[in-house]
């Protein structure tokens, strides 16, 4: 573990914290604080989303985990903010557009659509956005939305479709039913 508490570089990040575009460090660290042990990490999204005055929250979301999605609206819109959502299959382009073979796609014999982070970015930006939440946005998936999103973005949950959406589960195991799968003897 590396923890550089005196390389030059601290000095210049705690400058940046002071600029007006990153003061929602603050907010961050008062939700922490002020929920500690006690909200969940969907309670804490949306006591920052006030914090900072964000009132027009975007989601983008997986086809996969569609009824959280819409349950995850429902519980937004109930809290008094406006949600705008974009699933990753948004604008139906064919696999076959990108050269993936038939026998590629998880269903082949079928029609299958690539997910679409850049779109779903383009869609909350063309919607103004003022706070993205991700949920379970495929690896890598997750890195275009990332790149391509104006407004800054926070995650709600991660895909991982073997230990039921959390991925810490094979760090819990990494020592014990996963060993032999992780580590590299």
């Amino acid at each position: 573990m590396n923890c550089p508490c005196k390389e030059p570089e601290q000095e210049e990040a705690k400058r940046l914290y002071t600029q007006a575009d990153n003061v929602s460090v603050f907010n961050a660290a008062l939700v922490e604080s002020e929920g500690y042990c006690k909200n969940t990490r969907l309670e804490e999204i949306m006591e920052f989303a006030r914090k900072c005055g964000y009132q027009k929250l975007g989601l983008a979301f997986c086809t996969g985990l569609s009824s959280e999605a819409e349950i995850l609206c429902s519980i937004l819109k109930n809290n008094g903010f406006e949600v705008e959502s974009v699933i990753c299959k948004n604008g139906s382009i064919p696999k076959e557009h990108f050269n993936i073979q038939d026998s590629q796609k998880v269903r082949p014999g079928t029609y299958e659509p690539i997910c679409n982070p850049i779109g779903q970015a383009m869609m909350l930006n063309k919607a103004k956005t003022q706070l993205n939440i991700m949920l379970g946005l495929c690896v890598g998936h997750d890195t275009l939305f990332i790149k391509y999103s104006k407004a800054p973005i926070t995650v709600f949950a991660v895909k991982d479709r073997v230990l039921a959406h959390n991925p810490l589960g094979a760090i819990y195991l990494a020592g014990s039913y996963y060993k032999k799968k992780l580590m590299k003897e």
